[in-house]
């Protein structure tokens, strides 16, 4: 029996063809650590860093390398800025469909004195612009929302969140967990002041790697989670406050670096438009082939436009597991069930907190892998599951 991987909202498989390879090739030829060695190995793997910082800024239209800050994934991206900016008395605007990378650091920081407003998005999980407005007030620091929601793929509307951020002088962050690599995010277009990142999902690259672009403006604003070696101002015990040293403690993950790399070339050679279009194919054929499925509920939008590629399905009153369970044991179809790390987002869809099945596609996926998952879940569906 073939496997088919519908999992590509939790990371995404396979990766980009060459990101394999220029990991081993760095490993077996290189090795060396960076900025810190003044060996010509050593200076070649700084230059690969440096070039990924800039093909980052390639892809999200920014013109500042050194303000694109390495970590180990968005979640760490998002406690770094989080943690380094709240202050006692802050207050922040999030959406109802946030992960937990987002609300846990946040509910941590309420210890602090810290003001979490949740904005309600619709039972599609689509977001009202204004609706933020109402929020607002003289305490308000920032607004961080999602691209696109992991569990239902709605995405929200960045461009005129990021307007009504300039419009009130607040701090406008993004979480493109579910939208790098599959959906344009231009820095400048939707008045970002800092979009996190990370490297294992619609970028193609391998786990491990994530980090954030971060505008001037707000680097004085932030002070670092992690402090240690950087390789520069040795003689100091204190950490840097130039980028993108202040915020890059300890040895970088450069294997994950150079498979970012990688990835990157592949995504800007490929082309966002041609990613996005094949995606939204397969989602578009599946959402057919369901559409008579009266077992299948759909969790959220229902149609392809304002998504990205991430399909959630209720089976209640059967048992969402069993059938994720029997679809992978006896069919091969690989999807997450439960409430994959957003229980916010279930709440807002109705779906807390039994969960559902998600399946999520991706660039290498085939149109024979989504009819297939659609003939699975027909069969699991015929069997007796109680």
């Amino acid at each position: 029996m073939s496997q088919i991987y519908l999992d590509n909202a939790s990371t995404t498989f396979p990766k980009a063809p060459t990101v394999a390879n220029t990991v081993y090739e760095y490993l077996n030829s290189l090795g060396c650590n960076v900025n810190r060695g003044a060996y010509s190995s050593s200076f070649k793997a700084e230059s690969t860093v440096f070039e990924t910082r800039e093909l980052v800024c390639k892809l999200f239209n920014f013109d500042k390398a050194e303000n694109v800050v390495f970590t180990r994934n968005i979640t760490e991206s998002l406690n770094v800025i989080l943690k380094g900016l709240l202050k006692s008395g802050d207050e922040i605007i999030i959406s109802s469909m946030e992960h937990n990378a987002v609300t846990r650091p946040l509910t941590s920081l309420t210890k602090n004195n810290v003001i979490v407003h949740k904005v309600p998005c619709s039972k599609e999980g689509e977001l009202c612009p204004k609706d933020i407005v109402k929020f607002i007030n003289k305490k308000t620091t920032a607004v961080l929302m999602t691209a696109a929601s992991n569990v239902c793929g709605t995405r929200l509307p960045l461009k005129e969140i990021g307007e009504i951020c300039k419009e009130h002088n607040l701090i406008f962050i993004v979480d493109s967990a579910q939208g790098a690599g599959v959906i344009p995010i231009d820095f400048k277009e939707i008045n970002a002041s800092i979009i996190a990142f990370t490297g294992h999902k619609g970028l193609l690259g391998p786990q491990g790697i994530g980090g954030f672009l971060i505008d001037d403006s707000l680097v004085n604003s932030v002070d670092p989670l992690v402090e240690g070696g950087t390789g520069s101002l040795s003689e100091s015990e204190v950490q840097p406050d130039y980028m993108p040293d202040k915020f890059e403690g300890g040895t970088p993950n450069v294997p994950g670096i150079f498979g970012l790399n990688a990835s990157l070339k592949f995504i800007l050679e490929t082309g966002i438009d041609k990613i996005h279009e094949k995606e939204l194919y397969l989602t578009e054929e599946f959402l057919k082939g369901i559409s008579s499925i009266k077992e299948a509920k759909i969790a959220g939008l229902k149609g392809t436009e304002n998504r990205v590629a991430v399909v959630s399905l209720d089976f209640s009153p059967l048992d969402n597991a069993v059938i994720s369970y029997f679809l992978e044991k006896n069919y091969g179809i690989m999807t997450r069930c439960g409430l994959h790390c957003a229980p916010s987002a279930h709440k807002t869809l109705g779906t807390f907190p039994h969960g559902t099945v998600r399946f999520s596609f991706g660039y290498f996926n085939t149109i024979e892998d989504v009819n297939t998952a659609i003939k699975a879940i027909k069969e699991v569906l015929k069997e007796d599951l109680m």
